[in-house]
């Protein structure tokens, strides 16, 4: 077979592969009708951050009652897991969580602990938020009377429904790509996505137009089948990239190869130009990289992007056993990479324009088996920057008393808050106005308090 035949064969192969098809609508093959609504422009710097901590995060181990009611049915229902209450890093905020009471972070998170009690601070914490339909209580789920999302507990489909504008949607948009699909003609540089993931594909970030670009931790990656092969084969290879193709697959494909090799080339450029941080790291997963992301918004004028939004992740949370050692390693990596990155942001003088925000499937149940727990439903989670209003508890936090009022059985707590409110909170901060949100989120005029307030005017 001639070279060419066979580079031409491949093309067509790769085309019409699992792998090409199964993110086929990201490389906009046949998009779908675009996103109804009016484009928007913002003029200043804006970054959301999102870090995704898989498994469903034991959030009731995280942030702790220590007021000694509260704590004591916390205990009743942690056995052997309850965090000791002495051990617990007891939060100061300005202002009493709803219901009253006082709270501690695990032992694991010193360092955002001192963000949360500075009197500037810029980390909150939004109670309970968990995927909704509509507001709902125990009776009416015990009665079946409120629908509730889909497949709930499980961890695909609940990694999907949390990172989708709204719980009944049906296609694999994100939130996150529903916002670069209103803002990214902001962007001078039309070339490269909005949306950048330092962890791979993800659901959140997937528009109706704008298609991710996937970063690693050290820079962007090349095509390396490509860059591996012998100078010749690659220019008889970038030829035929380059050269006019009928079939819509190869025109597609020899699309999507050009962009990515150009991006490559772009963004290394941009980064090797770049005038270092003195923020050090943590050489952690999740340290690398925040601290790619902290590179990457540090060249943003010689990348020319106004508007971002990033995505990273972090494995290890599904804990049905050993919880306490492998969640407190986890937790400290999140303490530590998290910090590190609001310092960074704070040293290019940006922590006003970077919000990051964490996410998760689910929280864990208060019941244990043991030696871990199961699949929950409602979490906390914490809102990190110079806009967001620190030093706070938002929402309503649950009670956790065995069979109470918020535990829907076996332990799972029904969440006070949807992940709409908390979406919409910020993406209010990102520029959306009350008349477009449901533009982003179609179910948040379910909820009677759109806004969680733990975001300062745009």
């Amino acid at each position: 077979m001639k070279r060419r035949d066979f580079i031409q064969r491949a093309l067509c192969a790769t085309a019409s592969s699992a792998l090409f098809t199964s993110f086929a609508g990201k490389l906009s093959i046949a998009h779908a009708a675009a996103m109804s609504g009016r484009r928007l422009l913002g003029t200043d710097y804006r970054a959301l951050v999102c870090v995704y901590l898989y498994g469903g995060n034991d959030a009731f181990n995280m942030l702790v009652p220590t007021s000694t009611a509260l704590y004591n049915d916390y205990a009743a229902a942690r056995g052997a897991l309850a965090l000791p209450q002495a051990e617990l890093l007891s939060l100061n905020p300005s202002v009493p969580p709803v219901g009253g009471g006082t709270y501690g972070l695990s032992p694991s998170m010193p360092l955002l602990r001192d963000l949360f009690n500075q009197t500037q601070s810029p980390l909150a914490i939004a109670a309970n938020v968990g995927p909704l339909l509509y507001p709902i209580t125990k009776p009416e789920y015990q009665a079946g009377s409120v629908p509730v999302p889909a497949q709930l507990f499980s961890h695909s489909d609940q990694t999907v429904v949390w990172q989708r504008p709204a719980a009944d949607a049906q296609d694999r948009r994100g939130w996150g790509g529903r916002l670069a699909d209103m803002f990214f003609e902001t962007n001078n540089n039309q070339q490269l996505s909005m949306n950048i993931s330092i962890d791979g594909e993800n659901v959140f970030q997937a528009g109706d137009e704008v298609v991710p670009y996937f970063v690693g931790q050290n820079g962007a990656e090349g095509v390396a089948f490509v860059e591996d092969w012998q100078p010749e084969r690659r220019a008889a290879f970038l030829a035929l990239r380059d050269a006019p193709h009928g079939n819509a697959l190869q025109r597609q494909y020899a699309t999507v190869m050009r962009r990515s090799m150009n991006n490559e080339v772009m963004i290394n450029e941009a980064l090797d130009g770049e005038t270092p941080l003195a923020t050090s790291f943590p050489n952690t997963h999740l340290g690398r990289q925040l601290r790619m992301i902290a590179r990457l918004i540090n060249v943003r004028s010689s990348l020319d992007m106004q508007r971002q939004i990033f995505f990273v992740g972090l494995g290890g949370f599904d804990t049905h056993d050993n919880q306490l050692a492998d969640q407190a390693d986890r937790l400290a990596d999140l303490d530590g990479a998290l910090a590190a990155f609001h310092a960074a942001t704070v040293e290019m003088s940006l922590d006003d324009s970077v919000t990051t925000f964490t996410a998760s499937e689910f929280g864990r149940t208060t019941s244990v088996n043991g030696d871990g727990t199961d699949h929950g439903w409602g979490s906390h989670h914490l809102i990190m920057g110079g806009a967001v209003n620190g030093r706070r508890i938002y929402g309503t936090p649950p009670n956790l008393t065995v069979g109470g009022p918020d535990d829907a059985d076996w332990g799972q707590i029904i969440p006070t808050t949807s992940v709409d409110q908390y979406a919409a909170t910020i993406a209010r901060w990102y520029g959306v106005p009350p008349s477009d949100m449901s533009t982003v989120f179609p179910n948040i005029g379910r909820f009677s308090t759109p806004d969680l307030g733990f975001m300062s005017p745009g």
